[in-house]
């Protein structure tokens, strides 16, 4: 059984893991409690007319079976919504998987693998919860079939992009790599997003209870991925020493 000993390990790169695992912790903690206030507040009704000026204002004026821009803005936005579908994000997920079992990582191909599906149920088993009905105020640019809260594509974009990101990050040496891989999981969390409020598929809170929500899993996965890794249950981080 492998087992990581940090006390062994340059003193920066311990100052360095105990400093991330407490942002990890604050950052899970802080979007735990912004996603409960948020979901009381939608269940109370209160973002009701916030919800409808924001998605308006994707809407022409006086015309709100069109998004604004031209035609080809709308194309893209599909074409960004996709990025959140079953489809690219369990390809994405494969490929990470690849990425992995590459480098013999099994351990951590399992984790991440674990770490995606709970994402999955949980995201399901909150739209069942809530039953939030999607917006009735624009027609639909792309087809739905469940409930509006929490905005799934956004949920999974953010539990499967940022999970992927920091467990990919884990095994890179350099922080500008680490930094390039979680931008990227960022930039495209945030794009599914947008897209699903500009399609009218979504309200505004329910994209961001999915991010939130995201982020939160994400800090729980990453957080766990270093308990088990102190412990010889993962890999260890690259840069931490093993014994």
């Amino acid at each position: 059984m492998m087992n990581i000993n940090l006390s062994k390990a340059p003193r920066w790169i311990r100052r360095n893991v105990e400093l991330g695992t407490l942002f990890l912790f604050a950052l899970g903690v802080v979007g735990f409690w912004a996603l409960a206030e948020l979901a009381d507040e939608v269940v109370e009704g209160s973002t009701r007319d916030l919800d409808r000026d924001l998605l308006l204002l994707l809407r022409t004026a006086g015309d709100h079976d069109n998004p604004i821009g031209p035609p080809w803005v709308e194309e893209v936005f599909r074409d960004l919504t996709a990025i959140g579908g079953v489809a690219v994000l369990s390809l994405t997920t494969l490929a990470v998987v690849g990425f992995f079992l590459l480098q013999r990582k099994f351990a951590s191909t399992v984790y991440l693998l674990s770490s995606v599906a709970g994402g999955l149920l949980i995201s399901s088993g909150a739209k069942g919860y809530f039953d939030r009905p999607r917006p009735d105020l624009v027609p639909y640019d792309a087809f739905v079939h469940t409930a509006s809260f929490p905005s799934g594509h956004s949920m999974m974009a953010a539990v499967a992009y940022l999970t992927l990101g920091v467990l990919v990050a884990r095994t890179l040496p350099q922080a500008r790599l680490k930094v390039y891989v979680l931008t990227l999981a960022v930039i495209a969390t945030l794009l599914v997003g947008i897209s699903r409020v500009y399609l009218g598929v979504h309200w505004p809170t329910d994209v961001l209870a999915g991010w939130l929500a995201g982020v939160v899993w994400a800090s729980v996965c990453m957080l766990g991925a270093r308990y088990l890794a102190r412990r010889g249950g993962v890999e260890p981080e690259a840069g931490e020493t093993a014994s």
